[in-house]
């Protein structure tokens, strides 16, 4: 399938239709600032104007900076307050006029590595993080999916780690990818110590730059860039989209279960014996 996939970030909300079965991005890639402050009325109407730039109608799946269970929004670490309990799904829906589809954003990125990136038939414990605004984290056991894992949360130099070690923190401390990539080797092996990774894959925008800070990196688990880099966002967001979208049609199309022959033939002699039962029954005369 062909579906919109959304990026939704602290900074920027990119999107570009995706082939869902290639993990090819075959339209342009657009990009909008985030509104500031990203509130859910405002983000919702930045989105709308990606979907109508990109001149597109349909489906639309979206990574978000939260942790997203049955559509409904439960943290707001990078985005306003006031997203906390919206049900993320139901505005974009009606904002847009499409179908949304929403999941945590590195769970997105995570799907698509995990499809066609650098998880690819990669069994045991693989963790994505995404590297931004935040840090974002996802992991999948034998190629399972364990969503809305906010491991960017995690404390680290009495700090939240994503404020210690994310992009955002580099740029904001003026840190050379150097001296950044120190932090962020501390925050790995804090990770590793805790699930045992076999992979760790990068994405977000830092990991276009991992050959500047790849030599500080000393944990044990593998690590790379991920292969489809700052798109995988996009690419799984659609993924989830289209999951959902069968399940939906899995879900709808389930035929009712039809009564097995021994059912059918208990009823008729239930029916045959209250029959038989009724004609025996003598009706006695009144008496005078």
């Amino acid at each position: 399938m062909k579906i919109l996939g959304v990026d939704i970030g602290g900074s920027g909300i990119k999107g570009a239709v995706v082939d869902t079965k290639t993990g090819e991005l075959v339209s342009e890639r657009v990009r909008i600032e985030t509104p500031q402050p990203a509130t859910p009325e405002a983000v919702a109407e930045t989105l709308k104007k990606l979907i109508e730039q990109l001149g597109y109608s349909g489906p639309v799946g979206c990574g978000f900076p939260a942790t997203v269970h049955h559509g409904v929004a439960f943290t707001a670490a990078n985005i306003d307050s006031s997203w906390i309990n919206t049900p993320v799904e139901k505005l974009f829906t009606e904002i847009t006029g499409n179908n949304c589809y929403v999941l945590n954003d590195a769970d997105a990125a995570g799907i698509a590595e995990m499809a066609f990136g650098e998880g690819r038939n990669v069994q045991g414990v693989v963790m994505m993080i995404t590297i931004g605004t935040g840090l974002g984290s996802a992991i999948f056991v034998n190629g399972n999916l364990l969503p809305n894992c906010e491991l960017g949360h995690l404390i680290l130099k009495d700090d939240i780690a994503e404020h210690y070690c994310s992009d955002a923190a580099r740029q904001r401390l003026e840190l050379s990818w150097g001296k950044w990539g120190k932090r962020f080797n501390k925050y790995l092996h804090r990770l590793e110590f805790l699930f045992n990774p076999d992979l760790i894959i990068l994405g977000g925008g830092a990991s276009k730059s991992f050959e500047k800070y790849a030599d500080k990196i000393d944990v044990r688990a593998r690590v790379t860039p991920a292969k489809t880099l700052n798109t995988a966002g996009i690419i799984g967001a659609a993924m989830y989209a289209e999951n959902m979208i069968a399940q939906t049609q899995k879900t709808c199309s389930k035929p009712v279960a039809a009564k097995s022959k021994s059912e059918s033939a208990g009823n008729g002699e239930q029916t045959k014996d209250k029959t038989a039962s009724a004609k025996s029954k003598k009706v006695k005369p009144a008496k005078n």
